[in-house]
Parts: C-alpha cells; sequence; structure tokens
C-alpha cells in the first residue's frame, strides 16, 4: 500500500505543500472515516520575521493566501480517493464549523500529531522540527488503507517558556503538552482571540483573530528562518 501513500504525498507536494503525514485516528473518531491526511504549508520567511511588532496587512495577505490553498489541496486529495474507490471527506473551511467553545470536532493539529509532523507546543499550536510553528494546517479523512506514521505524544518544548513570556494577551499558561491534555491546560483562548482581534483592527484596520508572536519567538521557528535555504 506503499505506492497510495506515496501517489498522495507526490499530488499534495505537486501542488504546494511542504508537509505530508498520514495518521491513524480510530481513537479520535468513532466511524470509518479514521484515517487521517494532514498537510502543512509554511509561511514566508519573511512574512514571519515581518510580525515581529503585531500581525499586519502582508500576514493577513499570505495567511489568506495559504488557507485558501490548503482548501484546494485538501479537497484534491479526498477527490484523488474517491476516483480510487474510497471514501473520504475534506476538513475544508466551510465544513469544519467551530462552536461557542472555540472548538471543532476534529482539529488539524490532532490529524498532524497523530501523522507524526509535529506536537502541540506551550501555545497550543503544532509545532514542527522542519519549519517550528510558522505552518498552516489542513486535513482529509479516509477509509482507505493508508500506512500510518507514529503518533507523536508528548512534547520537546522542554523548559522553554518563549511563547509565554512574549504572548501580548498573557493568554498562554507554559505548561508542556501531552496527548492527554485539552487546550484550556495549555492557553485561554478567549484571552488570545479578544487580543488579536485588537491588534488586527489597530495595525492593518480588520478585525480577525491572528496575531502570530507565539510563532514568531518559538524557537524552531527561528531555526527555520535562520536556514540558509
Amino acid at each position: 500500500m506503499d505506492s497510495l501513500n506515496d501517489a498522495i504525498i507526490k499530488l499534495m507536494k505537486d501542488n504546494g505543500a511542504d508537509l505530508v503525514g498520514f495518521g491513524d485516528l480510530s481513537s479520535a473518531l468513532d466511524d470509518d472515516l479514521n484515517k487521517g491526511v494532514c498537510i502543512a504549508i509554511k509561511v514566508d520567511k519573511d512574512i514571519i520575521r515581518g510580525i515581529h511588532n503585531g500581525p499586519n496587512l502582508e500576514y493577513y495577505k499570505e495567511y489568506t493566501r495559504i488557507n485558501n490553498l490548503l482548501d484546494k489541496l485538501v479537497t484534491m486529495g479526498a477527490e484523488y480517493l474517491k476516483s480510487n474507490g474510497y471514501k473520504a471527506y475534506a476538513q475544508t473551511r466551510d465544513v469544519t464549523l467551530y462552536g461557542p467553545d472555540l472548538l471543532t470536532k476534529l482539529p488539524h493539529k490532532t490529524v498532524a500529531t497523530r501523522s507524526g509532523l509535529g506536537w502541540i507546543g506551550k501555545c497550543a499550536v503544532l509545532v514542527t522540527k522542519e519549519y517550528g510553528s510558522a505552518v498552516r494546517l489542513s486535513s482529509f479523512l479516509t477509509n482507505a488503507p493508508l500506512i500510518c506514521a507514529k503518533p507523536v505524544d508528548q512534547s520537546s518544548c522542554g523548559n522553554c517558556t518563549n511563547c509565554r513570556d512574549n504572548c501580548p494577551a498573557k493568554a498562554i499558561y507554559g505548561v508542556n503538552w501531552s496527548v492527554s491534555s485539552n487546550r484550556e491546560e495549555l492557553i485561554d483562548p478567549f484571552a488570545c482571540e479578544k487580543k488579536a482581534d485588537e491588534l488586527c483592527l489597530k495595525n492593518f484596520g480588520i478585525k480577525v483573530t491572528i496575531c502570530g508572536k507565539c510563532i514568531e519567538v518559538c524557537p524552531f521557528t527561528q531555526k527555520y528562518l535562520n536556514k540558509e535555504r
């Protein structure tokens, strides 16, 4: 079945994905679509460097560009699997609904950790070894017999508190994640949302929930930024 994995990786990377992972979601989903494909697209280095003093219009445009591409890619991946006789469901933005608790049924970052792409940082975003947390994610679900990666169950953040110490909202508690953690143990999502909305409205006149400070100051993101290529 490696050929099916390889075909999906090629399809995704040929069309703009930077990371592709395959995860067993049977512990998180109670249905037959229990395999997940998570894709990540890195954020441009200069865009990340540019938000040192807060979110700006360029960051918002990059954020929107990547989100649009992610929707296109996961739809493409799901359609490819359907054309090969499998069930598949693309978790695009128009079907991924947030409740009053600001949670989705199956977050992309859960699919990412089950797919071995990274761990959840103290700021409750995915951290990858390749790009730090300077990535955007999406995913699609399937019943296809994919070969799944070893899941990531523990944090690699160690004693680092950069995200906590630099959070404009003071919304990060500084707790290391594990697979049994819930988001409320890590951050105050409502304080994060409120501050991000305020910063965006002040800096470029659009009320949108993007900040990026925790992403910028992450040591793994800094390693990505400092790579020559």
